[in-house]
């Protein structure tokens, strides 16, 4: 991304330019989706909101639609090396988190680490546990909570898969360049730190 004096353009002053550009009555025209040169899904919907509520400012749904569609397309190609260990993502997470940390966690701090649901992370220690991948060890101190920790066997899983996740990720992302991922990271992580420290933001 460069601007005209050879120098390279902010991101986030080109998303400001280009917002005004888009907006009705600000010099741009009406129907201009910002985005890549080709066209999209989510652009073809955009389209079709400002033809029904031209008055309407579409752009969020140019960030938070594309964000959701690629989410969605991700979770459709499934992850090659994890469905070949008869893993689901959910699951490697949950294992990851026992792997990273180091150390033996409850299950609501599963929970909290792998942003689920007490009930679904229940349910998928129930299943790791009996594919010997996880154990748990009630607390002497209180019958009612319980401590996860991985097995060899968890641990090995996890060292096996971890490399080749990672590079079939890589190739996932492989249609950017190393900039590219660099700066979507670094505007991803910028939203997420502000949803994170807000927390009724997505209750607004």
């Amino acid at each position: 991304m460069t601007a005209r004096n050879g120098r390279p353009a902010r991101a986030g002053a080109v998303s400001a330019q280009a917002a005004r550009e888009r907006t009705p009555g600000a010099g741009g025209a009406p129907d201009a989706v910002s985005g890549p040169a080709h066209d999209d899904t989510v652009a073809g919907v955009v389209r079709q909101w400002r033809a029904v509520h031209p008055d309407l400012d579409t752009a969020p749904m140019e960030i938070i639609g594309r964000i959701n569609r690629c989410a969605a397309l991700f979770q459709q190609a499934e992850d090659a090396p994890l469905r070949r260990e008869g893993l689901s993502r959910p699951e490697f997470d949950l294992l990851g988190a026992l792997r990273r940390t180091g150390h033996e966690l409850t299950p609501s701090e599963l929970a909290r680490e792998t942003f689920s649901s007490g009930a679904a992370v229940t349910k998928r220690l129930k299943q790791l546990t009996e594919r010997g991948l996880v154990e748990r060890r009630g607390d002497p101190r209180d019958r009612r909570v319980a401590h996860v920790r991985l097995t060899d066997a968890g641990r090995a899983l996890v060292d096996g898969v971890l490399p080749e996740q990672l590079a079939y990720e890589r190739a996932v992302l492989s249609g950017l360049d190393s900039e590219g991922q660099g700066e979507l990271a670094a505007l991803l992580g910028e939203l997420l730190g502000r949803l994170e420290g807000r927390p009724g933001a997505l209750r607004i």
